[in-house]
């Protein structure tokens, strides 16, 4: 029963070697644990059950009826298709740290909207937290408390890039992100595109040209970027963010 229900858990993680050293055990033992010829000590199980939020139950009970909530995006039902290596993002690919970013206002068609994020690492997930700009929410007749300001979200890998589902706190209003590195000199910036889940408009777009400049933690870069934060005209907006966005072509 405990070799089946670590195959049911193994099958989530995108290497088996990966996980082998994330766990610290040898592979050659991992794969006696799945076979059934061995079970492990009560140090190594505490190991792998909370790696793997479970508890030891699964010595002796299928997994199914545990109760386990490993996440909608690793549900038996769609995980090796949506969920498969979300928690596969290297630092190298997707950094750590406070990102400028600017895009083509949802809103004012003419002006730029330039904003600050951070990205963080926990429990192996990437995610992504940062408060939409305090103008921006008061054009939109919004409250502008730090609260309903706050947005959050889950970075995703993806094949040459990254995606994100962000959302503001009790909304069913999600904006997803797509992002693909740029080869430039410091090699800190991303391009991609950003999407809103609203009804067309005729007034209002749905879909923006993204760019994403690291900043890392560098206090000083940080501080004078949250000074910019907020609209801006494109003749204001930094030269490489303006190059970036091709605010003179249609986004397609």
């Amino acid at each position: 029963m405990f070799g089946a229900n670590l195959r049911g858990l193994a099958q989530t993680y995108p290497s088996v070697s990966q996980l082998c050293r994330d766990l610290g055990i040898n592979r050659t033992q991992f794969n006696r644990y799945l076979s059934g010829e061995s079970f492990p000590r009560p140090d190594v199980l505490h190991r792998i059950c909370t790696f793997f939020d479970v508890d030891a139950r699964i010595l002796l009970e299928p997994i199914e009826k545990l109760s386990i909530d490993r996440g909608v995006l690793n549900h038996p039902l769609i995980g090796d298709y949506v969920g498969t290596g979300m928690t596969d993002i290297p630092q190298d690919v997707f950094p750590d740290g406070f990102y400028r970013f600017s895009r083509r206002s949802f809103t004012e068609a003419e002006l730029i909207i330039v904003g600050l994020v951070y990205v963080f690492r926990e429990d192996k997930h990437t995610f992504i937290r940062g408060y939409e700009a305090k103008e921006a929410m008061r054009q939109q007749g919004l409250p502008t408390d730090p609260h309903t300001r706050e947005f959050r979200g889950v970075v995703l890998p993806q094949e040459d890039g990254v995606a994100a589902l962000v959302s503001h706190s009790r909304t069913m209003a999600t904006s997803f992100h797509y992002l693909s590195r740029v080869a430039s000199f410091q090699n800190h910036y991303w391009i991609g595109y950003a999407t809103r889940t609203v009804r067309e408009t005729v007034n209002g777009c749905r879909a923006a040209r993204l760019v994403y400049e690291h900043l890392g933690t560098n206090t000083a870069a940080v501080l004078d970027a949250a000074r910019s934060v907020g609209f801006c005209t494109p003749e204001e907006l930094i030269p490489y963010h303006r190059k970036l966005l091709q605010l003179d072509r249609p986004f397609a």
